[in-house]
This record gives C-alpha cells, structure tokens and sequence, in this order.
C-alpha cells in the first residue's frame, strides 16, 4: 500500500497553506492576539475555501474529499496557529445552519472545556453552567463545565484525529523556526547549528515530528479510534515537546512575547487537554493490547 501524499493532496496541501499565509499572516497573528476577537471575515473565507465542507458530499455542496485530506487542512491550520473553534465548525458541516458556509461559528465542550463559547453561534453538547476561566493560551478563550472532564468530552476519534493534526502541523512549525534560527544565529563566528548540543536538539525534533507525522497520517487511513488514540498521544508529545526545544533554540529570546515559538507551546498544552488526553490514550493502547493478547 502506498502511503505517500498523492498529487492532488500536496496541491490541496499547498493551496490551504497559500490561503492562510495571505489572510492570516504575522500582523493578522499580532491583532488576534491584541484582542481582535474571532476574525468573522477569515471564518467566511475559511468557509469559501472548502475548509468546513471539505467532506460534506458534492451533491450536498460540499467538496467530498474524506478524513485523510481533512487531516492535511488541518495540520496547516495548526502550523498557521489559527484561532477559533476549527474543528467543532468542520465536524457541524450539513448539521447546523451555516456551518459549511463559514457564516456560523460552532463550539462544543471537550475535556470539560469550551473553546470561543462567547463567540459562538451554536454549541452541540450540554455547556449548563459553562463559567470564563483564564487559559494558558491567549488565542483561545475558554468556559468551564463544572464537574466535567475527559470522561465528560466529546468523545469523537475523528475530533482527537484533527486535534492531533493540528499537534502535527505546529511541531513541523516549531521544528522549522528552529532550524531557521540556528542557520542564521551566529555565535563565536559560525551559525549556533554548527554546535553539537544544537545539531542534537534540532535532529530530535525532527525525529519526533515525523513519527508523529506517520502514525496521524496513518490514522487518517484507517479510522480506527485505537490507531487514532495513538495518534494522538504521540502528536501531544511531539507538540509540547518541540516548541520547548524551540525554546531552547533560541534561547532568551525565544521567551519574549514578539516570538512565536511560545505560542505554539501554550495552544499544543491546550490541545493536550482534549479527549483522549495522555492518560486516556494510554490507557485506550493498553486495553487494546490486552485483549490482543
């Protein structure tokens, strides 16, 4: 079987990375996160695209391209860091009213924990008693639900599939940024990359990125919740994991608020929060494992 990207896939790859590069590009990144809000014209483009509709069938007006194209829309808006409930939105396509169109925002608790519930326009699941709280990334505003948790969440294996694509998309970015640093920062009159701790940092990312990029993409193939847990579980890893080498890379500077390598550190720490969070996907692999045996 041949698992490698087909030509229509890199050109729908590339066309999404093209479309986000010109609507949400580093000063539309900079106003999101001096409190621009949900960008209500990049949703409708979004929606102009094919982003929602991506799988919806032809007949229904949507693009009717399956769960392994939706995993590479979804991976570039993770290494665009775009904000807003993207995957709640795509997963209501042909459900609510204007989902498709991009003219309707959706949200939907995960893990105890709504994303963009003031800037929703419908919410699919029980979010009685949904209270602000502060989240550790500022691009995502989020809601409580008392007494929730992963046991309470959407538990959805297409959802944790697009989560951990996105997981994928920013550790592919992160482990760009770093490579991108470390060929242009000089030190001592050489690239700071010539330097072995470096090189060290840089390979492992890069190791982690593709492990992860092999088992989502295979997912995606599949659909099976188990492969998909899995997925999800080493996406998790590669994301939080990355971004803190990133770190690393660039050094003090990489803390300041004008980098944007910490961004990707906080939303792959939010992301961990959805279902199946590390736990839970451990837990899933080993009950698999048990009953193959």
């Amino acid at each position: 079987m041949d698992f490698r990207l087909s030509e229509d896939q890199l050109a729908l790859r590339a066309g999404v990375r093209e479309v986000l590069a010109r609507r949400f590009d580093a000063a539309a990144l900079r106003g999101a996160l001096d409190g621009g809000g949900l960008d209500r014209g990049l949703w409708r483009a979004l929606g102009d695209a094919g982003f929602f509709a991506l799988r919806l069938p032809r007949e229904a007006g949507g693009v009717g391209l399956g769960l392994p194209e939706a995993v590479l829309l979804f991976e570039e808006a993770g290494r665009a860091l775009l904000p807003g409930p993207l995957i709640a939105t795509h997963l209501a396509a042909g459900l609510v009213a204007g989902a498709a169109e991009g003219t309707a925002v959706v949200t939907a608790p995960d893990g105890g924990l709504v994303e963009w519930l003031a800037e929703a326009d419908a919410v699919r699941g029980d979010v009685t008693g949904a209270e602000p709280v502060r989240s550790a990334d500022p691009l995502t505003p989020l809601h409580r639900v008392p007494g929730a948790g992963d046991a309470r969440g959407t538990q959805d294996p297409e959802r944790a599939l697009l989560s951990a694509a996105e997981q994928l998309g920013s550790a592919g970015r992160s482990t760009a940024l770093a490579v991108h640093h470390a060929r242009t920062r000089h030190q001592f009159g050489q690239p700071i990359g010539a330097f072995q701790a470096v090189k060290h940092l840089c390979a492992g990312m890069l190791v982690r990125t593709e492990v992860a990029r092999a088992a989502v993409y295979a997912a995606a193939v599949t659909g099976d919740p188990v492969e998909i847990a899995g997925a999800k579980l080493l996406a998790d890893e590669a994301a939080v994991r990355c971004a803190r080498d990133c770190l690393q890379v660039h050094g003090g500077m990489g803390f300041t608020w004008e980098a944007e390598v910490h961004l990707h550190l906080k939303r792959a720490w939010l992301r961990g929060t959805r279902w199946p969070t590390a736990a839970r996907a451990r837990e899933l692999q080993a009950v698999a494992l048990a009953e193959a045996m």
